[in-house]
């Protein structure tokens, strides 16, 4: 257990980092019990750790991922069927791109290759609300019970929806882009072992120079929320006194775009204050599921009745989870 604490602490968490960056700020002259320096400490502190778990986990997962092109994940899941078959999609979208607009470009060449309808919604849920970055950073984060539970009941609710659009028969609410993707049948070129490394390379300074924008508007947000929002006013609107605290968070999450680095922070920022567990989650699964820029692009591949009924199972299914982790929230911290 210590050992674990450890891991979770010094290593994921880099709280030695947190010391050592108030230090150098102490020995600078910035008070760090201020509201100006508390501010600054945890934007450079929150920034760096982010960066570094950031690039080390894109490397990783982006090795993983060159394993999975399209056309293997394709002819994977073209071995299931029923449940299993969303199951092993939902599985797939965890090692997949980290934002929901990079994952509708595959999500066109899993539908123009024919795979079931609701095996692609699977997927399109649980790319951008479920993967190993996630797992790790909300372990440092929240620890490693919170996390395995965001997991978990994420992938619980991209089954369940793309069953359930399965079951509905809404093929015919595609419109004619969605079967443009015949292509991803074709063989992947054999890969060596520099080819993976450099693709993984690649991929870890494409994807952090992509999120870095929005890593800093998160962590920046996170500062204020944390040092200059009384605590009196987070849990008046997101505390346990407030039962519409989760529908407000998702209601607000929509519009934006931002993947899971760039809401941690805030997410953080706000359980610290008070707001409960559940609603933050449910905050953080709407911004990177539902985000307005990827549901523009959706549009472009669905039919405005399909869309809708996708923007309702993710809304339904993400409130259900944010109020559960309330409810459990005295279990899981």
């Amino acid at each position: 257990m210590n050992l674990w604490l450890f891991f979770q602490n010094q290593v994921l968490g880099m709280q030695w980092l947190n010391a050592l960056v108030g230090k150098l700020l102490t020995a600078v002259g910035l008070d760090t019990a201020s509201r100006l320096g508390g501010s600054v400490q945890f934007f450079l502190y929150d920034t760096i750790k982010i960066t570094v778990l950031l690039l080390v986990l894109i490397f990783a997962i982006s090795w993983v991922q060159s394993y999975f092109p399209p056309e293997r994940s394709r002819r994977i899941m073209g071995r299931f069927h029923g449940m299993g078959a969303n199951t092993v999609a939902a599985l797939l979208g965890t090692v997949t791109p980290f934002c929901s607009c990079s994952s509708i470009p595959i999500f066109i060449g899993f539908t123009g290759a024919g795979l079931p309808l609701g095996v692609t919604f699977s997927f399109l849920i649980s790319s951008p609300m479920v993967d190993l970055g996630s797992l790790v950073l909300l372990t440092g984060v929240f620890g490693i019970k919170v996390a395995a539970a965001y997991v978990v009941l994420g992938l619980v609710v991209a089954v369940a929806g793309g069953t359930l659009i399965e079951s509905l028969h809404m093929e015919k609410y595609l419109e004619p882009l969605a079967h443009a993707g015949g292509g991803v049948d074709l063989d992947a070129p054999t890969l060596t072992t520099a080819d993976r490394l450099q693709y993984a390379k690649g991929q870890a300074l494409s994807t952090y120079r992509k999120v870095l924008p929005y890593l800093l508007v998160g962590v920046g947000v996170g500062a204020v929320i944390h040092n200059w929002i009384p605590q009196a006013w987070v849990e008046t609107v997101l505390g346990s006194g407030n039962p519409f605290g989760v529908l407000a968070a998702v209601i607000v999450g929509v519009p934006m775009y931002a993947d899971i680095f760039g809401t941690i922070p805030v997410a953080e920022a706000l359980l610290a204050k008070g707001a409960q567990l559940g609603t933050v989650l449910s905050f953080m699964m709407a911004v990177t599921t539902l985000s307005l820029p990827s549901l523009i692009l959706l549009r472009k591949v669905v039919k405005p009745k399909l869309l809708a009924l996708f923007i309702a199972i993710c809304v339904v299914g993400i409130v259900i989870v944010g109020y559960l982790f309330n409810a459990l929230q005295f279990v899981l911290i």
